[in-house]
């Protein structure tokens, strides 16, 4: 399973929010290219980076930061926040990112989503499912959608999808554990898809959990912020 260290964007800082309210933001570091240097100095292959302001813009706004941190380190980093239209995907990718997160457009305009799946393929295009309850949540988290997650993944796998990071923003940046009952369904129901655990990862214990369960990879945020996750932990899984 890929390990792969979160860093959230407002502002240019490294940031992480409670259940994805702006109001309940956490300042953790104001060089993000030197806490993703810290993670490729650990070992650390993979990178999920959010721009947040983008996410509210409708548009990238960090790209960068972006640049600096595929500049500087080797770390594969999948982006999203903001990318709405060709040419924000387009501006990511040349910014560095290997993966784009389609999430709020991917909902919005699947004909649009899908013919970047056709054109970029399934290994650049990673879809976002971010879920509360049931149902896949939008507009950087403030809205909910009629899409439900499990009707969300069988039309992205119909479009040729593979991967899809899957966050409950309910447990978001609360250190209260993952969602494991819902990604062992996921696994056991969608054996074609690849599946990213994103929210609540707190402990070690968590991370092995997720592991055992199928998951293609787990994102670890505030965990590894608060220290509830040492980066020396995670070597085993690297």
């Amino acid at each position: 399973m890929e390990i792969i260290p979160a860093i959230d964007l407002v502002n240019g800082q490294c940031v992480r929010l409670s259940a994805g309210d702006f109001t309940r933001q956490t300042t953790y570091d104001s060089d993000p290219v030197a806490v993703a240097q810290r993670f490729a100095d650990a070992g650390i292959r993979r990178l999920h980076l959010v721009d947040l302001d983008g996410a509210r813009a409708g548009q990238p706004v960090n790209l960068g930061i972006l640049e600096a941190i595929a500049r500087q380190t080797n770390l594969d980093i999948d982006a999203g926040g903001g990318i709405q239209t060709l040419e924000a995907l387009t501006q990511v990718l040349d910014a560095g990112a290997a993966h784009v997160t389609a999430g709020s457009l991917a909902v919005r305009e699947p004909a649009t989503v899908g013919a970047w799946l056709a054109n970029y393929g399934a290994d650049t295009i990673f879809l976002g499912a971010d879920f509360k309850g049931e149902h896949i949540m939008i507009n950087a988290w403030a809205d909910a959608s009629t899409l439900t997650l499990a009707g969300f993944i069988t039309n992205y796998l119909g479009a040729g999808g593979t991967t899809f990071i899957c966050t409950d923003v309910s447990k978001d940046g609360l250190l209260q554990g993952p969602s494991l009952a819902i990604y062992k369904t996921l696994v056991q129901q969608f054996p074609a898809g690849r599946f990213i655990a994103s929210g609540g990862v707190t402990t070690i214990a968590d991370v092995e959990a997720l592991a055992e369960a199928g998951m293609h990879g787990a994102i670890i945020g505030k965990a590894i912020y608060e220290g509830t996750i040492s980066l020396p932990d995670l070597k085993p899984f690297l």
